[in-house]
């Protein structure tokens, strides 16, 4: 049976890497978009943080959601962490994390995590949670969502690069990519980066699939 996977964003710029990978991993799977691109923006302003106000939006996004009859939802933002993990504990499909996945496998790949990211916000609500037991090395890719804004894509990558070699000097022994919009910086880092590279894209399809029952676990 095909299933349908409501994905949904904060950012314009997460739709294309999951969109793709989906077509590349999981072709026969029936994907619905949901954009609200606002989300990200005031959360940048906010003095109020993830506030009961934004807990009642993401609400009202996997109600919606779950009425076309979605059979699992996949948000692709991860500064949103606790709001997301309040939509699974009321939601009656699979509900993941974008960074859920990622982080299961860069745990599995080493104990000293350098944790890129592009958006501020993200690196103050995902450190946490990561298990105990492993080091997060946050960097912040200052200037990168700007550029990716401009469609200035080579400074996009190229500012996630530097910042991965940062996170190397201190001693990280795997690298994760904390946002779906950075995924495209990958093929870039595999060269010059010896170091395992994690990305939120491929792993949260495969943790979908596996929560459908639509993959076996490898492990």
């Amino acid at each position: 049976m095909k299933s349908r996977i409501a994905l949904i964003h904060a950012l314009a710029h997460s739709v294309a890497p999951i969109n793709e990978e989906m077509e590349r991993t999981w072709p026969e799977c029936e994907r619905m978009n949901l954009l609200d691109d606002s989300l990200s923006a005031d959360l940048a302003r906010s003095k109020n943080g993830l506030d009961l106000a934004m807990h009642k939006r993401f609400f009202a996004l996997a109600d919606y959601a779950v009425s076309t009859g979605a059979d699992g939802l996949l948000f692709t933002c991860s500064a949103f962490g606790p709001c997301i993990e309040a939509v699974a504990r009321r939601c009656s499909v699979p509900v993941l994390k974008p960074n859920e996945a990622m982080i299961n496998e860069a745990v599995r790949s080493g104990r000293r995590i350098g944790l890129i990211a592009t958006f501020a916000p993200t690196l103050q609500s995902m450190p946490a949670e990561f298990p105990s037991g492993v080091e997060v090395l946050p960097v912040f890719a200052e200037g990168a969502l700007d550029a990716l804004n401009a469609a200035n894509f080579e400074k996009h990558d190229e500012l996630i690069m530097q910042a991965a070699q940062s996170a190397v000097a201190q001693g990280a022994d795997v690298i994760a990519l904390a946002q779906f919009s950075m995924a495209r910086a990958e093929p870039l880092l595999r060269g010059p980066i010896t170091l395992p590279v994690i990305t939120t894209v491929g792993s949260a399809v495969r943790a979908m699939r596996l929560a459908l029952g639509r993959l076996q676990d490898p492990r």
